[in-house]
């Protein structure tokens, strides 16, 4: 008796199962993403972590290390001319010893400006990546918002208490990741 009451209550759920589409409903799982009018969003951490800002790392990386082969080199080169001038004090007159001291220390001077130009430039690299990111993650992001239902996403660093449940940083990498990719074609 109790079985056939059983399978009077399981037989209707059995049947909702194979209903076509509830399967396939089933299978498409996608992320939802919180309501809120108010967002938050850790950008530093957007970038550096997105495919973007993974590229422009790897780049700065590859440009910095060359930059420091190429000063180590510098640096040791001079350090030679430098002993070898010491070297030279003694067997040349101070007049002459005195102009060619000037001459490298103006060489040590401009080759100071140059490396420092070249970091300067890296450092400007690195601005620019970063716009140029933001502006392609400006209309990603816009999306987002909408999805949320927001009006506003603020900085997670500059708000003073809020709930986890309202950031979106993850998000946002997976969507732009999804979207810009590395930024390069």
């Amino acid at each position: 008796m109790h079985l056939r009451r059983l399978a009077i209550l399981i037989i209707p759920v059995l049947s909702f199962l194979t209903v076509p589409g509830f399967s396939q409903q089933t299978q498409t799982v996608e992320r939802a993403i919180v309501q809120s009018p108010i967002l938050t969003i850790d950008s530093d951490r957007v970038f550096s972590e997105s495919a973007f800002g993974l590229r422009v790392a790897a780049e700065i990386e590859e440009q910095s290390a060359k930059l420091s082969a190429e000063n180590r080199k510098i640096e040791s080169d001079l350090e030679a001319e430098e002993e070898q001038l010491t070297l030279d004090r003694d067997t040349l007159s101070p007049e002459r010893f005195r102009a060619l001291a000037e001459r490298f220390d103006e060489k040590v001077q401009q080759i100071r400006r140059t490396q420092n130009i070249k970091t300067q430039a890296l450092n400007d690299l690195v601005d620019q990546e970063r716009d140029i990111f933001l502006n392609v993650a400006g209309p990603v992001l816009e999306k987002l918002m909408r999805d949320a239902g927001a009006a506003v996403i603020l900085e997670r660093r500059s708000v003073f208490v809020s709930a986890n449940a309202i950031d979106i940083t993850q998000e946002a990498i997976l969507r732009l990741d999804a979207a810009v990719g590395s930024g390069k074609n």
